[in-house]
């Protein structure tokens, strides 16, 4: 390998394995089914493979829970660390968006217009 060439491959990472460093996921093989699933967006294209190269400088949509947020690479980070040095790998661009309602954590059994007198022994 050149010297260019490793000097191109050392500015560049894996996008599951950014995702990881930068803790949006739990584990690496949570981001590469968010690849596989088409959900992760570099540079406003759906990626579908969890090898797909980040760089410094692209944006990258990634849904959490019932929002979306977008984010743009500082930095490509050489490990896993905390949270507080996770941050410093991106910057928000935009605000999280909604996606969806979230789930209610329960339903009631019974309706408004129902009550216990109504429901047959």
């Amino acid at each position: 390998m050149s010297a260019v060439d490793a000097s191109s491959a050392a500015a560049t990472r894996r996008l599951d394995q950014w995702l990881w460093f930068a803790r949006f996921v739990k584990s690496r093989s949570r981001a590469s089914r968010l690849c596989a699933a088409g959900a992760i967006a570099v540079n406003g294209v759906a990626v579908r493979k969890a090898n797909h190269t980040v760089r410094i400088d692209d944006t990258i949509a990634v849904p959490q829970g019932a929002f979306q947020r977008t984010v743009r690479v500082l930095a490509l980070g050489t490990r896993r660390g905390p949270a507080a040095e996770a941050r410093l790998l991106y910057e928000e661009t935009a605000a999280p968006m909604r996606l969806r309602e979230l789930a209610p954590d329960w339903t009631p059994l019974l309706g408004e217009d129902e009550t216990l007198s109504d429901i047959p022994i």
